[in-house]
């Protein structure tokens, strides 16, 4: 079972709900993904935190999925953004994840309208096992010992948090572990609270953009 490398395409898959066999959270879906690119790019030291912003350095692209790809090459071109500008930017981002994901048979699109009208998108998942293995990791980095757990691991559980993906972690799972998932938190830097401070804005916007 080949295992997606990148935080985009592992919150993507977790935004899946395995009991009822569709996405969830897609209302805050594009910022998520964004704010996992930001945060494999720095995981990878291909972007550091100047402060307030992201700003680009050298080292190799190579094995980045299609969105954090990019993203870095718009960071690199020296445009100055916060944060959490950067996660806002885009309402595609989900779409570009979703179809990488898709080239690589992860998972399968299949487009239909309703009313015959408005075009959908239906994911699936080809191989279940793919998310359970994702939802493990998030379940060991979250009770497993503290020194083994893999910093991706860490910054996927931190980013899943502050998305507040139910399919995920539950409400109550978040508030059980609060101390843990603080602990693991500054795996992903700057990163989770841009992004809830993202999510605040938009939902206080009405669900805009």
């Amino acid at each position: 079972m080949d295992l997606p490398a990148t935080l985009p395409e592992k919150l993507y898959l977790l935004a899946y709900h395995p009991e009822r066999e569709r996405l969830t959270g897609a209302l805050h879906l594009d910022l998520a993904v964004r704010a996992a690119a930001l945060t494999e790019l720095l995981r990878r030291g291909l972007i550091r935190d100047d402060g307030r912003h992201p700003v680009g350095v050298g080292g190799s692209a190579d094995g980045l999925d299609p969105l954090s790809a990019a993203l870095l090459e718009q960071i690199r071109q020296g445009r100055r953004r916060t944060w959490k500008g950067w996660i806002g930017r885009r309402a595609t981002s989900a779409r570009v994840v979703r179809d990488g994901l898709a080239a690589a048979g992860r998972i399968r699109v299949e487009e239909h309208r309703v009313l015959g009208l408005f075009p959908v998108a239906r994911v699936t998942l080809p191989e279940p096992r793919m998310r359970k293995a994702l939802a493990a990791s998030v379940a060991s980095a979250l009770s497993g010992p503290f020194s083994r757990v893999d910093p991706a691991d860490a910054a996927l559980v931190a980013l899943v948090d502050a998305a507040r993906l139910g399919s995920a972690l539950t409400w109550r799972q978040r508030r059980e572990f609060r101390a843990r998932i603080d602990k693991l938190a500054p795996a992903a830097g700057p990163v989770p609270r841009a992004l809830r401070r993202a999510i605040d804005a938009k939902s206080a916007d009405g669900g805009a953009g």
